[in-house]
C-alpha cells in the first residue's frame, strides 16, 4: 500500500460544481484533495465543450466552457486544493463514523471525514456510430469533441448528427471551416428550433450543404479521411468529399465503480435528501449531474446552490466539536481574510 493521503474532503470529480464545493468547503476551513479521470480540470465543460458558450451562470451574461473553468481555478486558488489527474476512485470504504478510506485505479489511498461525488453522469463516453474502419481515423481526421475550434480551419468538415450538439458546432464551425456538410437520417431535427432555421437559412443560402441518409463507409490513407460513403433514405449510394469528421451520436454513461461504493443508486443515479444534498451512507455527499431529488434541474448553477449547502454539513462531521457561525463574505473580515481580500 502506498503512503496514505490524508484530507478532510475527497472530491471526486473535478468539474464545475466540484471546483466550487472545494471553495465553499475552504471558507469553513476544510481541506479537500481532488481525484478525476480526466486529465484536465473542468468536466464536461472543458472536455465537450471548451469553446461552446454557457449562457445561465449568474451574473455572467456568456462565458466558454473553459473560461468558466479558469475562472473556477482562480476562485479557489487562495484555498490551495490538491489534484491527482488521470486516476479513477475504484474503492470506498468506510473505517469510522464517519471515515473513509478511498482507493484509485493508481494504488493511491486516501483517508478522509466526507467524500463528496461530483462525477457529473460518472463516466462520459461519446457513442461510436456503426461504420467499419472508424477507429483507424479516431483522434486524426474522426473527433467526438470539439477541443479547438481553429483545428478546423479550412477543412472540409462531415458533421453527422441531428441534436444540439450537431446544430451548434455546424453553425459555430461555419465561419472557419472550407465547407460544412451536416449529415442526418432523416430532415427532422432534435435540436433547438432557431439552431435549425439558421442551419436552413446557411443552406437555402447555398453556404452550407444538407444530407440526408447515413454513413456507411470511409475512405482515406493513414488515418486521414478523403471521403465518406453515404447511403441516402433513397437507398442510393453516394460519396462526400471531406477531410474531418464529427459524428455527434450522444453519449454513453458509464456509472463505474460507483455502484460498489455501498451507496443507494436509482436508475444509475444517486439518491440524495435536500438538506445537504447527503446519500444514504453519513459521510457521503452527492452533487451536480450525479444525484437526482425531487424536482432535480441538471443546470451547473443547481449544483453550486448543492456545494453550498453541502459544506455546511460536511463541517459537523470534520469538526464535530466546533460551532458553525454562518458568515458573509460580504461582511466578515475573517472569510475576507482567507481570500486575500483585505
Amino acid at each position: 500500500m502506498s503512503d496514505v493521503i490524508k484530507t478532510d474532503v475527497l472530491i471526486i470529480g473535478a468539474g464545475p460544481c466540484g471546483l466550487f464545493a472545494a471553495f465553499e468547503l475552504g471558507l469553513l476551513d476544510m481541506k479537500a484533495h481532488f481525484v478525476d479521470i480526466l486529465d484536465k480540470v473542468g468536466g464536461q465543460c472543458a472536455e465537450l465543450y471548451p469553446e461552446k458558450p454557457i449562457y445561465d451562470i449568474p451574473g455572467i451574461p456568456q462565458v466558454s466552457g473553459q473560461g468558466l473553468t479558469e475562472a473556477l481555478m482562480e476562485q479557489i486558488k487562495p484555498f490551495h486544493p490538491t489534484f491527482h489527474l488521470g486516476e479513477m476512485v475504484e474503492t470506498v470504504e468506510k473505517i469510522g463514523d464517519p471515515a473513509f478510506r478511498c482507493t484509485t485505479d493508481t494504488g493511491k489511498v486516501f483517508e478522509c471525514k466526507v467524500v463528496v461525488i461530483a462525477a457529473g453522469g460518472g463516466s462520459f463516453q461519446p457513442k461510436r456510430p456503426p461504420v467499419p474502419g472508424i477507429e483507424a481515423y479516431e483522434g486524426t481526421s474522426v473527433h467526438y469533441a470539439v477541443r479547438k475550434m481553429e483545428t478546423f480551419r479550412d477543412k472540409n468538415v462531415l458533421i453527422v448528427g441531428g441534436g444540439d450538439s450537431a446544430l451548434d458546432w455546424t453553425l459555430n464551425l461555419h465561419p472557419l471551416a472550407k465547407r460544412i456538410t451536416l449529415l442526418h437520417r432523416r430532415d427532422d431535427f432534435r435540436a433547438a428550433p432557431h439552431s435549425v432555421e439558421q442551419m436552413r437559412a446557411l443552406v437555402a443560402g447555398g453556404k452550407m450543404d444538407l444530407r440526408l441518409g447515413q454513413v456507411t463507409g470511409l475512405t482515406g490513407a493513414d488515418g486521414q479521411l478523403s471521403g465518406a460513403t453515404v447511403k441516402g433514405n433513397d437507398n442510393n449510394v453516394s460519396e462526400i468529399a471531406c477531410d474531418t469528421m464529427l459524428p455527434f451520436f450522444g453519449l454513453t454513461m458509464k456509472l463505474g465503480p460507483v455502484a460498489n461504493w455501498g451507496i443507494a443508486l436509482e436508475n444509475n443515479l444517486v439518491p440524495v435528501e435536500t438538506s445537504a444534498f447527503e446519500t444514504n451512507v453519513p459521510g457521503i455527499f452527492a452533487i451536480g449531474d450525479i444525484n437526482t431529488y425531487p424536482g432535480k434541474i441538471k443546470l451547473i448553477l443547481c449544483g453550486f446552490h448543492e456545494g453550498a449547502l453541502m459544506s455546511q454539513k460536511a463541517h459537523r462531521y470534520v469538526y464535530p466539536e466546533k460551532r458553525l457561525v454562518f458568515q458573509y463574505t460580504t461582511s466578515s473580515s475573517s472569510l475576507q481574510k482567507k481570500l486575500g481580500v483585505n
